[in-house]
Protein backbone atom coordinates (compact mmCIF):
# COMPACT_ATOMS: atom_id res chain seq x y z
CA UNK A 1 0.00 0.00 0.00
CA UNK A 2 1.25 3.29 -1.20
CA UNK A 3 0.94 6.53 0.89
CA UNK A 4 -0.78 9.41 -0.95
CA UNK A 5 1.38 12.01 1.64
CA UNK A 6 3.36 13.85 -1.59
CA UNK A 7 0.07 13.87 -3.66
CA UNK A 8 -2.17 14.94 -0.76
CA UNK A 9 -0.01 17.96 0.25
CA UNK A 10 -0.87 20.39 -2.13
CA UNK A 11 -4.91 19.68 -1.45
CA UNK A 12 -4.30 21.33 1.89
CA UNK A 13 -2.94 24.08 0.90
CA UNK A 14 -4.01 27.41 2.87
CA UNK A 15 -3.81 31.01 1.68
CA UNK A 16 -1.34 32.46 3.31
CA UNK A 17 -3.84 35.32 4.65
CA UNK A 18 -4.88 32.24 6.70
CA UNK A 19 -2.01 30.91 7.72
CA UNK A 20 -0.99 32.22 11.30
CA UNK A 21 2.60 33.34 11.19
CA UNK A 22 3.74 32.31 14.39
CA UNK A 23 2.11 29.20 14.70
CA UNK A 24 1.38 27.73 11.28
CA UNK A 25 -2.32 27.45 11.92
CA UNK A 26 -4.65 27.34 8.98
CA UNK A 27 -8.12 28.30 10.80
CA UNK A 28 -9.94 27.34 7.20
CA UNK A 29 -8.36 23.14 7.47
CA UNK A 30 -7.58 23.30 11.09
CA UNK A 31 -3.97 22.17 10.01
CA UNK A 32 -0.75 23.18 11.00
CA UNK A 33 1.95 23.79 8.11
CA UNK A 34 5.66 24.23 8.53
CA UNK A 35 6.63 27.43 8.21
CA UNK A 36 10.67 26.31 7.52
CA UNK A 37 11.95 26.99 4.02
CA UNK A 38 10.54 24.50 1.48
CA UNK A 39 12.52 21.67 0.66
CA UNK A 40 12.57 21.12 -3.35
CA UNK A 41 12.25 17.36 -3.59
CA UNK A 42 13.12 15.77 -7.12
CA UNK A 43 10.15 14.90 -9.65
CA UNK A 44 9.13 11.49 -7.97
CA UNK A 45 9.64 9.15 -11.27
CA UNK A 46 12.91 10.33 -11.64
CA UNK A 47 14.54 7.04 -10.51
CA UNK A 48 16.75 7.54 -7.66
CA UNK A 49 18.08 5.85 -4.60
CA UNK A 50 18.81 7.60 -1.76
CA UNK A 51 22.54 6.59 -2.27
CA UNK A 52 22.68 8.51 -5.40
CA UNK A 53 21.15 11.54 -4.37
CA UNK A 54 23.70 12.46 -0.87
CA UNK A 55 26.13 11.30 -3.32
CA UNK A 56 25.40 13.70 -5.78
CA UNK A 57 25.10 16.44 -3.13
CA UNK A 58 28.72 15.55 -2.12
CA UNK A 59 29.90 16.16 -5.34
CA UNK A 60 28.30 19.19 -6.11
CA UNK A 61 29.47 20.55 -2.75
CA UNK A 62 32.05 18.16 -1.88
CA UNK A 63 34.07 18.50 1.53
CA UNK A 64 37.81 19.11 1.87
CA UNK A 65 39.14 15.89 1.05
CA UNK A 66 40.97 16.03 4.40
CA UNK A 67 37.67 15.62 6.12
CA UNK A 68 36.80 11.91 7.64
CA UNK A 69 33.40 10.83 6.68
CA UNK A 70 33.94 8.25 9.47
CA UNK A 71 35.68 7.94 12.76
CA UNK A 72 35.91 5.26 14.94
CA UNK A 73 36.28 6.97 18.39
CA UNK A 74 37.64 3.98 20.49
CA UNK A 75 40.16 2.84 18.01
CA UNK A 76 40.61 6.27 16.25
CA UNK A 77 40.32 5.21 13.10
CA UNK A 78 39.48 7.33 10.47
CA UNK A 79 37.77 7.21 6.74
CA UNK A 80 38.66 10.26 4.56
CA UNK A 81 36.18 11.03 2.69
CA UNK A 82 37.19 10.35 -1.35
CA UNK A 83 38.06 6.51 0.34
CA UNK A 84 34.38 6.37 1.98
CA UNK A 85 32.81 6.87 -1.40
CA UNK A 86 35.30 4.54 -3.20
CA UNK A 87 34.16 2.14 -0.35
CA UNK A 88 30.59 2.52 -1.07
CA UNK A 89 31.46 2.07 -4.97
CA UNK A 90 33.98 -1.21 -4.47
CA UNK A 91 31.42 -2.67 -2.52
CA UNK A 92 28.47 -2.54 -4.26
CA UNK A 93 30.35 -3.80 -6.94
CA UNK A 94 31.23 -7.26 -4.79
CA UNK A 95 27.97 -7.20 -3.50
CA UNK A 96 26.41 -7.39 -6.93
CA UNK A 97 29.26 -9.48 -8.90
CA UNK A 98 30.25 -11.67 -6.08
CA UNK A 99 27.56 -12.37 -3.95
CA UNK A 100 24.88 -12.18 -6.34
CA UNK A 101 22.59 -9.69 -4.48
CA UNK A 102 20.02 -7.81 -6.65
CA UNK A 103 17.35 -5.28 -7.19
CA UNK A 104 14.35 -6.15 -4.37
CA UNK A 105 16.49 -8.30 -2.40
CA UNK A 106 16.41 -8.13 1.47
CA UNK A 107 19.46 -7.86 3.40
CA UNK A 108 19.40 -8.86 7.14
CA UNK A 109 21.90 -6.60 9.26
CA UNK A 110 22.61 -7.87 12.61
CA UNK A 111 25.66 -5.96 14.39
CA UNK A 112 26.76 -3.33 16.91
CA UNK A 113 27.49 0.49 15.84
CA UNK A 114 30.99 0.11 13.40
CA UNK A 115 32.58 1.78 10.75
CA UNK A 116 31.04 -0.73 8.37
CA UNK A 117 27.63 -0.47 8.93
CA UNK A 118 26.84 2.91 7.29
CA UNK A 119 28.95 1.91 3.79
CA UNK A 120 26.84 -1.42 3.78
CA UNK A 121 23.88 0.80 4.14
CA UNK A 122 24.83 3.04 1.23
CA UNK A 123 26.30 0.44 -0.79
CA UNK A 124 23.10 -1.79 -0.34
CA UNK A 125 20.55 1.42 -1.05
CA UNK A 126 22.03 1.51 -4.40
CA UNK A 127 22.13 -1.17 -5.68
CA UNK A 128 18.11 -1.06 -4.54
CA UNK A 129 18.59 -3.69 -1.91
CA UNK A 130 16.46 -3.73 0.96
CA UNK A 131 17.94 -2.61 4.64
CA UNK A 132 16.38 -4.18 7.45
CA UNK A 133 18.47 -3.87 9.99
CA UNK A 134 17.87 -5.50 13.98
CA UNK A 135 19.04 -5.43 17.69
CA UNK A 136 22.28 -7.45 18.32
CA UNK A 137 20.98 -8.01 21.71
CA UNK A 138 17.62 -9.29 20.91
CA UNK A 139 16.54 -12.68 21.65
CA UNK A 140 16.14 -16.15 18.79
CA UNK A 141 12.65 -15.93 18.89
CA UNK A 142 12.50 -12.34 18.37
CA UNK A 143 14.65 -12.45 15.42
CA UNK A 144 12.84 -15.23 13.95
CA UNK A 145 9.76 -13.46 13.89
CA UNK A 146 11.29 -10.40 11.89
CA UNK A 147 13.26 -12.72 9.71
CA UNK A 148 10.05 -14.24 8.72
CA UNK A 149 8.61 -10.19 7.95
CA UNK A 150 10.96 -9.06 5.83
CA UNK A 151 12.78 -12.40 3.96
CA UNK A 152 16.04 -11.51 3.71
CA UNK A 153 17.78 -13.66 1.03
CA UNK A 154 21.48 -12.67 2.91
CA UNK A 155 22.17 -11.63 6.53
CA UNK A 156 25.50 -9.30 7.91
CA UNK A 157 26.30 -9.85 11.19
CA UNK A 158 29.74 -10.33 13.44
CA UNK A 159 31.48 -13.11 14.59
CA UNK A 160 29.02 -12.21 18.02
CA UNK A 161 25.93 -12.24 16.60
CA UNK A 162 26.47 -14.71 13.33
CA UNK A 163 25.02 -17.39 15.63
CA UNK A 164 21.77 -16.08 15.86
CA UNK A 165 21.16 -15.90 12.47
CA UNK A 166 19.57 -19.37 10.96
CA UNK A 167 21.15 -21.18 8.38
CA UNK A 168 18.63 -21.13 5.69
CA UNK A 169 19.16 -17.76 4.09
CA UNK A 170 19.88 -18.13 0.02
CA UNK A 171 23.23 -16.18 0.27
CA UNK A 172 23.84 -16.97 3.35
CA UNK A 173 25.62 -14.45 6.00
CA UNK A 174 28.53 -12.41 5.96
CA UNK A 175 30.57 -11.81 9.22
CA UNK A 176 31.15 -7.74 8.64
CA UNK A 177 34.73 -8.45 10.98
CA UNK A 178 36.13 -10.92 8.65
CA UNK A 179 38.97 -10.31 6.39
CA UNK A 180 36.44 -11.36 3.37
CA UNK A 181 34.15 -8.52 3.97
CA UNK A 182 37.33 -6.16 4.35
CA UNK A 183 38.15 -6.68 0.74
CA UNK A 184 34.87 -6.48 -0.81
CA UNK A 185 35.39 -3.02 0.96
CA UNK A 186 38.78 -1.84 -0.03
CA UNK A 187 39.24 -3.88 -3.82
CA UNK A 188 41.72 -2.01 -5.70
CA UNK A 189 39.66 -2.66 -9.19
CA UNK A 190 38.11 -0.14 -10.60
CA UNK A 191 35.06 -1.60 -11.63
CA UNK A 192 31.63 0.14 -10.83
CA UNK A 193 28.81 -1.92 -10.19
CA UNK A 194 25.91 -2.28 -12.64
CA UNK A 195 24.03 0.67 -12.42
CA UNK A 196 20.90 -0.22 -11.11
CA UNK A 197 17.13 1.36 -12.12
CA UNK A 198 15.64 2.26 -8.21
CA UNK A 199 12.62 4.04 -8.05
CA UNK A 200 12.14 6.32 -5.55
CA UNK A 201 8.71 4.26 -4.19
CA UNK A 202 10.73 1.05 -3.86
CA UNK A 203 11.51 0.02 -0.20
CA UNK A 204 14.64 1.14 1.29
CA UNK A 205 14.61 -0.20 4.68
CA UNK A 206 12.29 -2.43 6.57
CA UNK A 207 12.46 -1.14 10.74
CA UNK A 208 10.99 -2.89 13.20
CA UNK A 209 8.18 -1.26 15.76
CA UNK A 210 5.54 -2.45 18.07
CA UNK A 211 3.91 0.38 19.37
CA UNK A 212 1.66 -0.12 22.31
CA UNK A 213 -0.05 -3.22 20.90
CA UNK A 214 2.96 -5.66 22.01
CA UNK A 215 2.59 -7.05 18.45
CA UNK A 216 6.29 -6.47 16.25
CA UNK A 217 5.15 -5.05 12.62
CA UNK A 218 7.59 -4.17 9.78
CA UNK A 219 7.77 -0.57 9.05
CA UNK A 220 8.72 -0.22 5.16
CA UNK A 221 10.52 3.26 4.46
CA UNK A 222 11.00 4.35 0.78
CA UNK A 223 13.85 5.61 -1.12
CA UNK A 224 11.68 8.79 -1.08
CA UNK A 225 10.90 8.93 2.53
CA UNK A 226 14.75 8.93 2.82
CA UNK A 227 15.17 11.41 0.20
CA UNK A 228 12.67 14.14 1.65
CA UNK A 229 14.03 13.34 5.44
CA UNK A 230 17.87 14.88 4.03
CA UNK A 231 15.97 17.35 1.49
CA UNK A 232 14.62 19.08 4.55
CA UNK A 233 18.33 19.16 6.20
CA UNK A 234 19.40 20.74 3.09
CA UNK A 235 16.56 23.41 3.66
CA UNK A 236 17.26 24.14 6.90
CA UNK A 237 20.74 24.27 6.07
CA UNK A 238 20.53 27.11 3.48
CA UNK A 239 18.56 29.07 5.40
CA UNK A 240 21.16 29.37 8.34
CA UNK A 241 21.59 33.06 8.52
CA UNK A 242 25.89 31.86 9.16
CA UNK A 243 27.77 29.76 7.17
CA UNK A 244 27.59 26.33 8.15
CA UNK A 245 31.09 25.28 10.05
CA UNK A 246 32.10 21.65 9.50
CA UNK A 247 31.41 19.16 12.08
CA UNK A 248 32.09 15.97 13.90
CA UNK A 249 29.27 14.28 15.30
CA UNK A 250 29.38 11.61 17.49
CA UNK A 251 26.43 9.46 17.35
CA UNK A 252 25.37 6.43 20.37
CA UNK A 253 22.47 5.76 19.33
CA UNK A 254 22.11 2.30 17.48
CA UNK A 255 22.44 2.12 13.66
CA UNK A 256 19.49 -0.14 13.73
CA UNK A 257 17.31 2.63 14.78
CA UNK A 258 15.90 5.14 12.86
CA UNK A 259 16.88 7.71 15.04
CA UNK A 260 20.27 6.41 14.52
CA UNK A 261 20.18 5.49 10.71
CA UNK A 262 18.31 9.25 10.21
CA UNK A 263 21.15 10.91 12.40
CA UNK A 264 24.14 8.57 10.47
CA UNK A 265 22.54 9.65 7.14
CA UNK A 266 21.93 13.50 7.81
CA UNK A 267 26.02 13.49 8.29
CA UNK A 268 27.38 12.26 5.64
CA UNK A 269 24.76 14.22 3.34
CA UNK A 270 26.43 17.29 4.44
CA UNK A 271 30.26 16.10 4.18
CA UNK A 272 30.55 16.38 8.51
CA UNK A 273 32.81 13.95 10.36
CA UNK A 274 30.16 10.88 11.44
CA UNK A 275 31.88 9.39 15.05
CA UNK A 276 30.78 6.59 16.54
CA UNK A 277 32.01 4.21 19.55
CA UNK A 278 32.32 0.28 18.26
CA UNK A 279 30.92 -2.58 20.69
CA UNK A 280 29.36 -1.96 23.93
CA UNK A 281 28.60 1.97 25.03
CA UNK A 282 31.06 3.10 27.45
CA UNK A 283 29.91 6.60 29.39
CA UNK A 284 33.64 7.52 30.06
CA UNK A 285 34.69 6.59 26.28
CA UNK A 286 32.24 8.68 25.19
CA UNK A 287 33.32 11.52 27.03
CA UNK A 288 37.12 11.05 26.13
CA UNK A 289 35.60 10.72 22.59
CA UNK A 290 34.41 14.15 23.01
CA UNK A 291 37.57 15.85 24.40
CA UNK A 292 40.12 13.70 22.01
CA UNK A 293 38.43 14.12 18.78
CA UNK A 294 37.01 17.86 19.81
CA UNK A 295 33.13 16.55 19.02
CA UNK A 296 30.32 19.29 18.37
CA UNK A 297 27.48 17.12 18.05
CA UNK A 298 26.17 13.89 19.59
CA UNK A 299 23.13 12.15 19.39
CA UNK A 300 21.62 10.19 23.04
CA UNK A 301 19.01 8.34 23.74
CA UNK A 302 17.29 9.51 26.99
CA UNK A 303 19.28 7.05 29.42
CA UNK A 304 22.73 8.66 28.23
CA UNK A 305 21.22 12.17 28.55
CA UNK A 306 20.21 10.82 31.94
CA UNK A 307 23.61 9.22 32.95
CA UNK A 308 25.49 12.84 32.33
CA UNK A 309 23.21 14.64 34.09
CA UNK A 310 23.19 12.78 36.81
CA UNK A 311 26.87 12.44 36.76
CA UNK A 312 28.33 13.59 40.27
CA UNK A 313 27.08 15.95 42.48
CA UNK A 314 28.64 19.13 41.20
CA UNK A 315 28.29 20.59 37.86
CA UNK A 316 31.77 19.15 36.74
CA UNK A 317 31.96 17.06 33.81
CA UNK A 318 34.50 14.38 35.53
CA UNK A 319 37.28 16.34 34.31
CA UNK A 320 36.66 15.42 30.68
CA UNK A 321 37.28 19.35 28.01
CA UNK A 322 33.96 18.97 26.95
CA UNK A 323 34.54 23.01 25.25
CA UNK A 324 34.06 21.74 21.89
CA UNK A 325 30.38 20.60 22.50
CA UNK A 326 27.50 22.85 20.65
CA UNK A 327 24.63 20.90 20.42
CA UNK A 328 23.28 17.59 22.09
CA UNK A 329 20.45 16.33 20.10
CA UNK A 330 17.96 14.15 22.28
CA UNK A 331 15.14 11.42 20.84
CA UNK A 332 13.38 8.12 21.22
CA UNK A 333 11.53 9.77 24.40
CA UNK A 334 11.06 13.05 26.34
CA UNK A 335 13.27 14.50 28.21
CA UNK A 336 12.53 15.22 31.53
CA UNK A 337 12.83 18.77 32.50
CA UNK A 338 15.13 18.29 35.23
CA UNK A 339 17.54 16.68 33.11
CA UNK A 340 17.54 19.22 30.70
CA UNK A 341 18.35 21.81 33.46
CA UNK A 342 21.37 19.80 34.99
CA UNK A 343 22.45 18.99 31.45
CA UNK A 344 22.27 23.08 31.02
CA UNK A 345 23.93 23.70 33.88
CA UNK A 346 26.54 20.82 33.64
CA UNK A 347 27.18 22.50 29.61
CA UNK A 348 25.67 26.37 29.94
CA UNK A 349 27.00 26.93 26.24
CA UNK A 350 25.23 23.82 24.88
CA UNK A 351 21.96 23.67 23.08
CA UNK A 352 19.58 20.64 24.08
CA UNK A 353 17.37 19.77 20.85
CA UNK A 354 14.72 17.43 21.22
CA UNK A 355 12.67 16.50 18.25
CA UNK A 356 10.03 14.28 17.59
CA UNK A 357 9.32 11.58 15.00
CA UNK A 358 8.42 7.57 14.62
CA UNK A 359 9.73 4.91 13.05
CA UNK A 360 6.79 5.48 10.40
CA UNK A 361 7.84 8.93 10.26
CA UNK A 362 11.01 8.53 8.86
CA UNK A 363 12.64 9.69 12.03
CA UNK A 364 12.24 13.49 12.53
CA UNK A 365 9.16 16.03 11.96
CA UNK A 366 9.26 18.16 14.65
CA UNK A 367 12.87 19.55 15.61
CA UNK A 368 14.76 22.73 17.64
CA UNK A 369 16.67 24.30 15.33
CA UNK A 370 19.08 26.89 16.55
CA UNK A 371 19.52 28.40 20.25
CA UNK A 372 15.96 30.03 19.89
CA UNK A 373 14.22 27.04 19.44
CA UNK A 374 16.50 25.16 21.99
CA UNK A 375 15.65 27.26 24.63
CA UNK A 376 11.73 26.78 24.48
CA UNK A 377 11.13 24.94 28.10
CA UNK A 378 9.79 21.03 27.19
CA UNK A 379 8.82 21.62 23.70
CA UNK A 380 10.31 19.39 21.17
CA UNK A 381 10.50 22.21 18.21
CA UNK A 382 8.32 22.95 15.00
CA UNK A 383 7.19 21.31 12.24
CA UNK A 384 9.96 20.56 10.15
CA UNK A 385 10.36 21.27 6.14
CA UNK A 386 6.94 20.11 4.15
CA UNK A 387 5.51 18.14 6.99
CA UNK A 388 1.86 18.81 8.18
CA UNK A 389 0.27 18.43 11.15
CA UNK A 390 -3.24 18.18 13.14
CA UNK A 391 -4.41 17.71 16.68
CA UNK A 392 -7.27 15.41 16.55
CA UNK A 393 -9.74 15.10 19.33
CA UNK A 394 -8.46 11.45 20.71
CA UNK A 395 -11.04 8.37 20.06
CA UNK A 396 -12.36 11.06 17.48
CA UNK A 397 -13.14 9.30 13.87
CA UNK A 398 -14.22 12.85 12.26
CA UNK A 399 -10.23 14.03 11.90
CA UNK A 400 -11.20 17.10 12.32
CA UNK A 401 -8.80 19.66 13.38
CA UNK A 402 -8.38 21.60 16.95
CA UNK A 403 -6.67 24.87 17.33
CA UNK A 404 -3.54 25.42 18.97
CA UNK A 405 -3.00 24.74 23.00
CA UNK A 406 -5.93 22.27 22.51
CA UNK A 407 -4.36 18.41 23.44
CA UNK A 408 -5.54 15.47 21.26
CA UNK A 409 -3.61 12.90 19.11
CA UNK A 410 -1.18 14.03 16.50
CA UNK A 411 -1.74 13.08 12.92
CA UNK A 412 1.62 13.47 10.62
CA UNK A 413 1.52 13.56 6.83
CA UNK A 414 3.94 14.47 4.02
CA UNK A 415 6.23 12.68 2.06
CA UNK A 416 8.19 11.02 5.13
CA UNK A 417 5.31 8.84 5.77
CA UNK A 418 5.93 5.09 5.62
CA UNK A 419 4.46 3.11 3.19
CA UNK A 420 2.84 0.79 5.27
CA UNK A 421 3.38 -1.85 7.39
CA UNK A 422 4.91 -4.91 5.78
CA UNK A 423 2.20 -7.79 4.95
CA UNK A 424 -0.15 -6.38 7.23
CA UNK A 425 -2.82 -4.52 5.65
CA UNK A 426 -4.92 -4.06 9.11
CA UNK A 427 -2.31 -2.20 10.43
CA UNK A 428 -1.31 -0.02 7.64
CA UNK A 429 -5.23 0.93 7.00
CA UNK A 430 -5.95 1.60 10.95
CA UNK A 431 -2.55 3.67 10.97
CA UNK A 432 -3.11 5.72 7.41
CA UNK A 433 -5.91 6.84 6.31
CA UNK A 434 -7.13 7.62 2.57
CA UNK A 435 -5.74 11.29 2.19
CA UNK A 436 -2.55 10.23 3.92
CA UNK A 437 -2.59 11.26 7.59
CA UNK A 438 -0.82 8.97 9.94
CA UNK A 439 -2.32 8.41 13.31
CA UNK A 440 0.60 8.19 15.56
CA UNK A 441 -1.44 7.14 18.76
CA UNK A 442 0.52 10.41 20.59
CA UNK A 443 -0.89 12.69 22.90
CA UNK A 444 0.44 16.16 22.19
CA UNK A 445 -0.08 19.86 22.09
CA UNK A 446 0.77 22.88 19.71
CA UNK A 447 1.30 26.27 21.28
CA UNK A 448 0.99 29.59 19.36
CA UNK A 449 4.21 29.66 18.24
CA UNK A 450 4.20 26.77 16.23
CA UNK A 451 6.24 24.11 18.84
CA UNK A 452 5.13 20.31 19.77
CA UNK A 453 4.58 19.40 23.55
CA UNK A 454 4.14 15.55 23.95
CA UNK A 455 1.81 14.43 27.18
CA UNK A 456 1.77 11.00 26.30
CA UNK A 457 0.99 8.02 24.38
CA UNK A 458 -2.58 8.03 24.66
CA UNK A 459 -3.09 4.16 25.54
CA UNK A 460 -0.68 4.28 28.48
CA UNK A 461 -2.42 6.94 29.64
CA UNK A 462 -4.22 6.03 33.48
CA UNK A 463 -7.73 6.00 33.67
CA UNK A 464 -8.49 6.82 37.10
CA UNK A 465 -12.34 7.36 37.92
CA UNK A 466 -13.45 9.76 34.92
CA UNK A 467 -10.17 11.34 34.47
CA UNK A 468 -6.72 10.65 32.63
CA UNK A 469 -3.34 10.36 33.98
CA UNK A 470 -0.48 10.68 32.10
CA UNK A 471 2.75 8.68 33.39
CA UNK A 472 5.30 11.05 31.69
CA UNK A 473 4.06 13.86 33.65
CA UNK A 474 4.40 11.69 36.70
CA UNK A 475 7.86 10.21 35.70
CA UNK A 476 9.15 13.97 35.28
CA UNK A 477 8.31 15.05 39.03
CA UNK A 478 9.55 12.04 40.35
CA UNK A 479 13.01 12.28 38.51
CA UNK A 480 13.50 15.70 39.75
CA UNK A 481 13.51 14.51 43.36
CA UNK A 482 17.05 14.39 45.11
CA UNK A 483 17.13 10.83 45.97
CA UNK A 484 15.63 9.63 42.77
CA UNK A 485 17.93 8.42 39.83
CA UNK A 486 15.34 7.15 37.59
CA UNK A 487 11.22 6.37 37.67
CA UNK A 488 8.33 5.22 35.96
CA UNK A 489 4.50 4.76 36.06
CA UNK A 490 2.42 2.78 35.68
CA UNK A 491 -1.47 1.96 35.86
CA UNK A 492 -2.32 -1.01 39.22
CA UNK A 493 -5.90 -2.20 39.02
CA UNK A 494 -8.34 -0.75 41.51
CA UNK A 495 -11.94 -1.85 42.21
CA UNK A 496 -12.85 1.43 42.82
CA UNK A 497 -11.31 3.82 41.04
CA UNK A 498 -10.68 0.99 37.87
CA UNK A 499 -6.83 2.45 37.53
CA UNK A 500 -4.07 3.80 39.96
CA UNK A 501 -1.09 5.44 39.23
CA UNK A 502 2.00 2.95 40.71
CA UNK A 503 5.73 4.45 40.36
CA UNK A 504 8.65 2.10 40.35
CA UNK A 505 11.37 4.16 41.63
CA UNK A 506 15.07 3.58 41.71
CA UNK A 507 17.02 5.05 44.56
CA UNK A 508 20.16 7.05 44.57
CA UNK A 509 23.28 5.41 45.79
CA UNK A 510 23.09 5.78 49.79
CA UNK A 511 19.46 7.28 49.64
CA UNK A 512 17.14 5.99 51.97
CA UNK A 513 14.06 7.35 50.76
CA UNK A 514 10.68 5.39 51.44
CA UNK A 515 7.11 5.20 50.04
CA UNK A 516 5.79 7.79 52.13
CA UNK A 517 7.70 10.56 51.28
CA UNK A 518 7.37 9.86 47.70
CA UNK A 519 3.89 9.84 47.48
CA UNK A 520 4.20 13.23 49.50
CA UNK A 521 6.64 14.40 47.12
CA UNK A 522 4.64 13.72 44.23
CA UNK A 523 1.01 15.16 46.04
CA UNK A 524 2.10 18.36 46.84
CA UNK A 525 2.79 19.31 43.02
CA UNK A 526 -0.13 17.51 41.59
CA UNK A 527 -4.07 17.44 41.21
CA UNK A 528 -5.28 15.01 43.64
CA UNK A 529 -6.86 12.87 40.83
CA UNK A 530 -2.78 12.27 39.85
CA UNK A 531 -1.56 11.02 43.46
CA UNK A 532 0.89 8.39 43.41
CA UNK A 533 -0.82 5.56 44.93
CA UNK A 534 1.40 3.00 45.45
CA UNK A 535 5.35 2.55 44.82
CA UNK A 536 8.26 0.31 44.77
CA UNK A 537 11.61 0.24 45.04
CA UNK A 538 13.43 -1.21 41.63
CA UNK A 539 17.13 -1.68 40.60
CA UNK A 540 16.82 -0.29 37.41
CA UNK A 541 14.21 0.52 34.93
CA UNK A 542 13.71 -1.29 32.17
CA UNK A 543 13.84 0.70 28.85
CA UNK A 544 14.31 -0.64 25.09
CA UNK A 545 17.14 0.36 23.33
CA UNK A 546 16.28 4.10 22.55
CA UNK A 547 14.77 4.50 26.07
CA UNK A 548 11.59 4.08 26.31
CA UNK A 549 10.14 2.42 29.36
CA UNK A 550 9.00 -1.04 28.94
CA UNK A 551 5.90 -0.56 31.21
CA UNK A 552 4.84 -4.25 29.72
CA UNK A 553 7.31 -6.02 31.50
CA UNK A 554 6.73 -3.34 34.93
CA UNK A 555 2.67 -4.26 34.91
CA UNK A 556 3.58 -8.11 34.79
CA UNK A 557 6.16 -7.50 37.86
CA UNK A 558 3.40 -5.24 39.75
CA UNK A 559 0.39 -8.10 39.28
CA UNK A 560 2.69 -11.10 39.96
CA UNK A 561 3.04 -9.26 43.38
CA UNK A 562 -0.58 -9.20 44.33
Amino acid sequence: MANKADEQTTISNCSSAVIDPNSGFCSTTKIFHSLRPKAPLPPQTTPLSVTHYILSHLQHSPPPPSTPALLDAAAGLRVLYPEFTRRVQSLAFSLQSQLGLSHGDCAFILSPNSLHVPVLYLSLFSLGVIVSPSNPASSIPDLSLQIRICKPAVAFATSATAHKIPNTLRLGTVLLDSAEFESMMTSPTAAQPRRVQVSQSDTATILYSSGTTGRVKGVALTHRNWISTLAGVYAVRSAATASPQASAALCTVPFFHVYGIAFCLRVLAVGDTLASISGRFDLEAMMRAIELFRITHVAWAPPVAVAVAKRGDGNETGGYDLSSLQVIACGGAPLAKSVIDKLKKRLPNVQVAQGYGLTETTARVFGAVGPEETRVEGANGKLMPNIEAKIVEAASETGIGLPPLMQGEIWIRGPCIMKGYVGDEEATAAALDSEGWLKTGDLCYIDNDGYLFFVDRIKELIKYKAYQVAPAELEHLLQSHPDIVDAAVIPYPDEEAGQVPMAFVVRSSGSFVDESQVKDFIAKQVAPYKKIRGVAFINSIPKSAQGKVMRKELIKLALSKL
